[in-house]
């Protein structure tokens, strides 16, 4: 058996994507955005500095997709679970 590196963010089992964290680093990475977003939220209301909430909030998002697309599982379609 081979010792092979685990992922942070594994596969969905139904659809595109990415599920929750599975591994400590993945949540630290999960809570980081969400704690990003509610600074961003708070410093940079919506109603009030709108361009820079988006620009913040994507900036944010792609942050997160980086990071899944490198330590997480290769993105596909999944159908569910072989064998059930």
């Amino acid at each position: 058996m081979f010792d092979r590196e685990r992922y942070w963010f594994p596969a969905k089992v139904y659809g595109w994507g990415w599920g929750l964290p599975a591994t400590w680093q993945g949540w630290v990475v999960l809570l980081v955005f969400i704690a990003g977003f509610v600074f961003l939220a708070l410093v940079f209301p919506p109603a009030a500095h709108t361009e820079v909430f988006v620009a913040g909030t994507l900036f944010l998002v792609l942050g997160l997709i980086v990071v899944c697309l490198v330590k997480g599982e290769p993105p596909k379609w999944h159908w569910g679970r072989k064998g059930r």
